[in-house]
């Protein structure tokens, strides 16, 4: 029997309705404990769930899906603990301002093969922070981790006796439920590749997307060039490459190009140097324009092989691009151990260069700086159109929000009207409550006169 896809959802948002409506009745206290539950039951299951996801995506690298789990789970908790989410959530007694938080009720939730633990975890953390319920909708080349990530969740709840069907999740999913679902629910949450934002955004609901990451690297002059080499190694082979979030382009100074790409044949880095080996990594990193699926997510030893480099002990390919933005394939985003290089003369070419590249893909979402120097660093924020720039820090574990960084911990980059996104920041659970303001009126506040606002 064909299933009736509107008749299956309603039945899911109405449970998820009635969970809700429970569970708007908990206190703060009551909230963060749920919240504690389930971060910290896939913090405990962190090792079993990366193993599933690697059997069952082939993507990645299992210690660094383990790390993924256990560190966001964490960082996620110690960012909500302590913070008001019920009632009451703020005095701005200098504007007679009161702010009121209250959910906003069923979230629908769109989760990419790419990350089948942390994002469901993080944004059902987030979404119960808010005292609003749930229904994922997963990647269905993952569905099985996510399903076993929900289920421990579930489980978790069940023992502090929440309210039931607080997370739900599709078993079977299809781009027709996950719509269905987007249209059914209060809000939308679509992490994962451009049809699925955009089917969040055609829902006809508030939602809250993602753009494609293409994270360029800004290398100063006044560097420690070991310490930024280990960085940018570390954040470009992070789980393979496969974050949005990874290092992608190095840009340069042309003056100490030799000595950086010296550091980086140090650490590890294979140099493509013969034009015939550059053109068959393009060929197979991106075979008819498009990037080649089958080696989303591998090992830099499977890109060798396909691209017919013989690695050695390297653990990371690396070439000099041809020029930026078009003038090169190999500038787009790569979900795979592979870093693009170009040296710059001024640090306004490196600017120009590295929005040549986003201007071709990855803009709105994010840039690495290694450098001391504010006027530099401003002077990049002011002229790329991203929504993030890490300083000295690790693209792939840092611009998701990190201890050492004062951005919030998320599993959904928004990249802004640049990216075609709602929201230029990361998604927590502010985005997921509606706020009431109450406001007081001052009887001896001054009104100003035409002649007092209007005056020079």
């Amino acid at each position: 029997m064909e299933l009736d896809v509107k008749k299956f959802v309603s039945e899911l948002i109405e449970k998820s309705r009635i969970a809700q409506a429970e569970f708007e009745k908990y206190s703060q206290e009551q909230v963060d404990q749920v919240v504690r539950a389930i971060g910290k039951a896939v913090y405990d299951a962190g090792e079993a769930l990366g193993e599933l996801a690697m059997e069952e995506t082939k993507m990645g690298n299992y210690a660094h899906k383990v790390a993924k789990c256990k560190n966001k789970a964490m960082a996620t908790w110690n960012y909500l603990k302590g913070k008001k989410s019920v009632g009451v959530i703020r005095y701005l007694d200098d504007e007679g301002i009161v702010e009121v938080a209250k959910p906003k009720g069923v979230i629908g939730v769109i989760t990419p093969v790419t990350n089948p633990i942390m994002t469901p975890m993080q944004n059902a953390m987030i979404a119960l922070k808010g005292r609003n319920t749930i229904v994922v909708c997963p990647h269905p080349s993952a569905k099985r981790t996510c399903k076993a990530t929900i289920d421990i969740m579930i489980a978790a709840l069940k023992e502090i006796n929440a309210p039931e069907n607080l997370i739900q999740f599709i078993e079977e999913p299809t781009m027709e439920l996950s719509a269905e679902v987007m249209k059914q629910a209060d809000v939308c949450i679509s992490t994962g590749g451009g049809g699925v934002v955009r089917a969040a955004y055609s829902s006809g609901k508030p939602a809250y997307g993602v753009g494609a990451g293409n994270n360029q690297c800004l290398v100063d002059t006044d560097v420690n060039i070991a310490e930024a080499v280990d960085k940018i190694i570390t954040g470009r082979l992070f789980d393979n490459g496969l974050l949005c979030t990874c290092e992608q382009a190095v840009h340069c100074p042309a003056g100490a190009y030799d000595e950086i790409v010296k550091e980086f044949k140090k650490q590890g880095a294979y140099f493509v140097e013969d034009p015939a080996e550059a053109q068959r990594l393009r060929d197979a990193c991106f075979p008819d324009g498009m990037i080649n699926k089958k080696l989303v997510g591998k090992s830099v030893q499977e890109v060798a092989a396909a691209a017919g480099i013989s690695l050695g002990e390297a653990r990371l390919i690396a070439v000099k691009a041809d020029g930026p933005g078009k003038a090169d394939i190999l500038g787009k985003e790569k979900m795979f151990p592979v870093l693009v290089f170009y040296p710059y003369e001024t640090w306004e070419e490196a600017v120009a260069n590295a929005n040549a590249n986003l201007y071709i893909e990855g803009k709105g979402h994010s840039i690495t700086m290694h450098s001391d120097n504010k006027e530099h660093i401003e002077y990049a924020a002011n002229n790329v159109p991203v929504s993030r720039f890490l300083v000295n820090g690790i693209g792939s574990s840092g611009l998701g929000g990190a201890y050492v960084n004062g951005l919030v911990p998320t599993g959904t980059l928004g990249c802004g009207s640049w990216g075609n996104n709602s929201i230029s920041e990361n998604l927590s659970y502010i985005h997921l409550v509606n706020v009431s303001r109450i406001a007081y009126t001052n009887p001896k506040a001054h009104i100003p006169t035409p002649e007092e606002i209007w005056g020079e």
